[in-house]
């Protein structure tokens, strides 16, 4: 239990870091008026986001092997049901995060570096929320 426990926090560690760096780009491309660094921009953030799309995946499912190590435990403890929940809306986020790769990579993405900025500190409060909420078990 402990090697999983291990890991989860590992791949955890990985999807986070990703989720930090690739809002941060979403912001320089909107920064930048230069067609070249902008097309460098999008290349980064579409390999960015491959790169750490796996660590999403291996995070779930070694999160998902540590519930079924006591299953009746996890599912009724409120606080796993609200980082479970916090979770999902971190998923979805990644999702968004892939379609403004999508929409920056076909030159049809408009935010301003503002709205970027913003965006950019969702995975902060996600963080904040999944650890204290699994080291505190509060409820």
């Amino acid at each position: 239990m402990l090697w999983l426990k291990a890991l989860h926090i590992i791949f955890v560690v990985c999807w986070f870091a990703g989720l930090f760096y690739l809002p941060r780009i979403f912001v320089y491309y909107a920064m930048s008026e230069d067609d070249r660094t902008r097309e460098q921009l999008a290349v980064m953030a579409r390999k960015l986001y491959r790169f750490v799309t796996p660590f999403m995946y291996i995070t779930i499912a070694l999160g998902i092997a540590l519930i079924f190590q006591n299953p009746h435990y996890y599912i009724s403890a409120r606080w796993m049901q609200l980082k479970i929940a916090a979770v999902v809306l971190l998923i979805a986020y990644h999702i968004l995060c892939g379609r403004f790769v999508l929409a920056i990579n076909e030159k049809r993405d408009k935010h301003s570096h503002v709205y970027f900025r913003y965006f950019n500190e969702v995975p902060v409060v996600f963080l904040f929320a999944i650890v204290l909420l699994a080291v505190l078990k509060p409820f």
